[in-house]
């Protein structure tokens, strides 16, 4: 009798521990919540049972039935950001309990490898300073991170793998660099905690991150499953998608940073209206049409044969147009000519912060700084010279000799390099071997380094005159 007593004692424990609410691994201990915002709590439970959700900051108490399905989801509100440590609790007559809950400002990190990289950096492929950044990430506690477990699927996900961390030496070494440094700042910047949800997959085109409606109104895309399994696993379309990106959605952000671009190299007529496709999406998914959208110029590297990444680049710049509420960050100075044929430059720590600086100013009230480097906005021919004017360069540039990366054209539409000098705001650009220049062109090949900035150190856009329409 004992023995049976016994059986069903720990029988009935298994069955407590089973029936309290399940929750998805995302909703965890040590997560960043969006500040003044009605946030979602979701799970699973049995079907039929009321789950009840409070919160030690003292919102109001929400409850809802588990439908058909056993899911469940309230909204909380959110107070104003702190550094003080919350709990929520979930009951469905069995407790839940999250702690070490923060209140900031959360951001989803996205793309590929040059997103994906850790501080800890990849094979053969370091970080900038990374040594110092690890030793010093526990004095920002308040800084945490989730990644994403990599995952794909033919069909939406309900959840996906990834528990929030802490900042500090032990777990700092796998979070996402760019994402790292780009909380970084806006920490600092802000005094608030910062979360960042980093979903990331090297290789990855926008394909992978777009749902099957959209991608069947592609006609290069074949969503069989026999015909995308026999694509290298980072190649194929859709299925990030549905791992990693549908099962997060009910996670608030306020904003989203992309690093993405290289593996579509090839495909720039296409690009800029897929970019804005999975935005338009995002957003949807997130109920936010005004979500920002901040990202990353792809960086110079030698792909061979054409200068194909210029033309990627130009569709990246010509993105901002469609897709409203977003801006791209330049690259093309933060790379060192040994880095030629890596893919993955080490300095990530500016991509990160310049990110930092578009959000900074276009979304926290942030006037004073920055976003954006020049731009070219239209050349005139004086005397054998072209005279460049720019865009966001009211006070002018970083330098006046000296300037790398221009590249001249005459008649035979052959481009040389040239030389540059600033003249009051203006750029003239030259070669003595050149009369009557009909075009100029600035680090627009696969690999050219520039060096001319403004006087934020915001590096000039690459960019052809000779585009039609410029």
């Amino acid at each position: 009798m004992k023995k049976y007593n016994l059986i069903l004692t720990f029988f009935m424990m298994g069955f407590a521990l089973m029936s309290k609410p399940q929750l998805p691994e995302i909703l965890s201990d040590g997560m960043v919540l969006q500040q003044k915002s009605k946030v979602k709590i979701w799970g699973k439970s049995d079907n039929g049972k009321t789950v009840n959700v409070s919160t030690s900051w003292g919102s109001e108490n929400k409850s809802a039935v588990v439908d058909d399905n056993g899911n469940w989801i309230v909204m909380i509100e959110t107070p104003e950001a702190s550094f003080t440590p919350y709990s929520i609790t979930i009951s469905d007559g069995e407790e839940v309990v999250l702690r070490n809950i923060l209140i900031g400002e959360v951001w989803l990190a996205s793309g590929q490898s040059n997103m994906e990289m850790p501080l800890n950096g990849f094979w053969n492929n370091p970080i900038k300073d990374a040594n110092d950044v690890i030793l010093n990430a526990g004095q920002y506690p308040a800084i945490r991170f989730v990644t994403i477990k990599q995952a794909q699927s033919f069909e939406p996900l309900e959840t996906a793998e990834g528990k929030w961390q802490v900042s500090n030496p032990e777990n700092a070494p796998l979070f996402s660099a760019t994402a790292y440094f780009f909380a970084e700042t806006l920490h600092k910047a802000l005094n608030v905690p910062v979360g960042i949800i980093v979903s990331a997959w090297g290789g990855s085109k926008v394909e992978a991150w777009t749902n099957r409606e959209i991608l069947n109104t592609y006609d290069d895309v074949n969503l069989d499953e026999e015909t995308v399994n026999k694509l290298h696993p980072m190649s194929r379309p859709l299925l990030m998608y549905n791992g990693m990106i549908h099962p997060i959605t009910n996670y608030k952000v306020n904003g989203f940073i992309w690093y993405q671009g290289e593996s579509n190299i090839g495909a720039h007529q296409v690009y800029p209206e897929r970019l804005n496709n999975m935005v338009t999406l995002w957003r949807e998914l997130w109920e936010d049409s005004e979500l920002p959208f901040y990202y990353a110029e792809i960086a110079p590297f030698e792909y061979g044969e054409g200068d194909w990444a210029a033309y990627l680049r130009e569709a990246q710049f010509d993105a901002q147009k469609l897709i409203k509420n977003s801006g791209m960050i330049s690259t093309n100075d933060l790379v060192e000519e040994y880095e030629k044929y890596n893919i993955h430059p080490r300095n990530k720590t500016d991509v990160g912060k310049r990110l930092a600086y578009m959000a900074l100013n276009r979304n926290y009230n942030f006037s004073q700084v920055e976003a954006h480097g020049p731009e070219f906005a239209s050349m005139e021919i004086v005397d054998d010279k072209a005279i460049i004017s720019f865009d966001h360069a009211e006070n002018g540039f970083n330098r006046s000799d000296g300037i790398t990366g221009f590249e001249i054209a005459g008649k035979d539409g052959v481009f040389v390099p040239a030389k540059a000098r600033v003249n009051h705001l203006k750029v003239e650009v030259y070669n003595e071997n050149i009369s009557n220049p009909t075009a100029v062109r600035y680090c627009f090949r696969n690999f050219i380094i520039g060096n001319l900035a403004n006087t934020r150190n915001l590096p000039v856009v690459p960019f052809r005159s000779d585009r039609a329409g410029n």
